[in-house]
């Protein structure tokens, strides 16, 4: 009796889990390994970082999405290398060989080449990063309801979003609703409404995956929330003190960066060719060149459509590229002909403005403003990977997005004002020296 084929998939994201999920009929034995022990639905981390959505609500344990899945074993743990010639990675100290290996490692925040800045300005690519960002968002208004230099408060108040994608219009519209809606009846010694929000970028418009009249929709929505734009204006200076755009300064004790991604170490592991971005150039069948067993998808893969243009960092190019490598992987297990090169379906782009407003691309068909808030939030629901009834998971996040959830509101961790994230407790400053109100 032959031996049953061992697939290790490494990174549990969309293309991962999609890959181990349509794998569960074939006769293979998989082993899922991820760094941490849930899946995360990417998509609304910046909810989380806002404070309009609990973490719970947008992660499910890896255990229970597979609890069912017999052929599928789920391990904790960071992988740090792969051994091609012994057809092994290396994950915390242990090996695990495979037959098929499929890595979806994702990406990190890119600061290209100035990773002094990251204390001063923390991306958004875990819940993690979520939970600190909110942390900081929240403390500035607490900060400044006792702050009685002017100045000082004006900087507690400023909040400055880097980079004017999908993510940073997000953000900078969910702050601006924060200071303006949520926070407005809860201070007494300064207005919330007064906070300033910039949101800035090197390019020439906001969103610029969408088509352009929808950019200028956006900006329009953004700048009627009380987002200020700056456009054509890099990040040439950081710090605990603001941010330099261009040639301006901005003073603020909040900057949140969005403006780049670099590919997770998978080329190094691999000796792969790659992309300036790091991310690892797959064949058409998504296969590592040289090695017909090894797979790399997702936001770790440089693939491009059928017009040569490079595939975006989406989790619908994810899932479907799980589901096509499973499908070759299927194929030849079974020793049938293997499926035609992988070929991108796009449903098309999709960014919100506030709690009332988005902008969708669906190619010839274009919607902004509330209509396309509800489809938004019907896409975000059909894509669910692994959560309990979607149904249930629509009602809670509808109350708590729509009702702007009081328990998300919660500041954890120090009440230390942060120079740098991880940094121990006792060795984090305290805020600049400011006044107290007397009592």
């Amino acid at each position: 009796m032959e031996p049953v084929p061992h697939v290790v998939i490494v990174g549990a994201g969309f293309g991962g889990l999609m890959a181990a999920k349509a794998l569960a009929h074939t006769p293979v034995r998989i082993t899922l390994i991820d760094r941490r022990n849930h899946h995360l639905f990417q998509p609304l981390l910046y909810q989380v970082a806002t404070a309009g959505l609990a973490p719970a609500q947008i992660a499910a344990p890896i255990r229970a999405v597979f609890r069912h899945q017999k052929n599928a074993t789920v391990l904790l743990g960071e992988v740090t290398s792969v051994d091609l010639d012994r057809q092994e990675i290396v994950a915390e100290h242990k090996r695990e060989p495979f037959d098929y290996l499929v890595i979806a490692t994702g990406a990190h925040h890119s600061y290209f080449g100035r990773d002094d800045w990251a204390p001063f300005a923390p991306g958004l690519k875990s819940l993690e990063d979520a939970i600190e960002i909110r942390r900081r968002i929240l403390l500035a208004f607490e900060f400044a309801e006792t702050e009685e230099d002017p100045a000082e408060r004006h900087r507690l108040m400023t909040f400055v979003v880097v980079g004017a994608g999908p993510t940073g219009v997000e953000m900078a519209g969910a702050i601006a609703e924060i200071a303006r809606r949520t926070l407005r009846d809860e201070f007494r010694n300064f207005d919330p409404g007064e906070a300033r929000v910039v949101l800035a970028d090197a390019g020439s418009r906001v969103l610029p995956s969408f088509p352009e009249a929808l950019s200028r929709d956006a900006q329009r929505r953004l700048e009627k929330l009380g987002v200020e734009v700056h456009l054509n204006a890099a990040a040439t200076a950081c710090s605990d003190e603001g941010v330099v755009i261009g040639q301006t300064e901005i003073a603020a004790r909040t900057v949140i960066w969005a403006a780049g991604v670099a590919a997770s170490p998978a080329a190094r592991w691999l000796g792969a060719d790659a992309d300036r971005a790091g991310r690892v150039k797959v064949g058409p069948d998504l296969s590592v060149a040289g090695h017909a067993n090894v797979f790399v998808i997702g936001d770790t893969a440089s693939a491009s459509d059928a017009q040569g243009r490079p595939l975006p960092g989406l989790a619908p190019v994810a899932k479907q590229q799980g589901a096509h490598v499973a499908r070759v992987i299927a194929a030849r297990v079974a020793r049938r002909p293997v499926p035609k090169p992988f070929v991108y379906t796009s449903f098309g782009n999709l960014a919100t403005i506030g709690r009332k407003a988005a902008v969708i691309d669906f190619g010839r068909l274009r919607l902004t403003g509330f209509a396309a808030w509800l489809l938004w939030c019907v896409a975000h629901i059909f894509f669910l990977i692994g959560f309990r009834n979607r149904i249930t998971v629509a009602l809670d996040w509808s109350w708590a997005y729509l009702n702007f959830s009081h328990g998300s509101r919660l500041i954890i961790g120090s009440t230390h004002w942060p120079p740098a994230q991880g940094t121990p407790a006792a060795t984090v400053r305290p805020m600049p020296p400011r006044h107290t109100v007397s009592s």
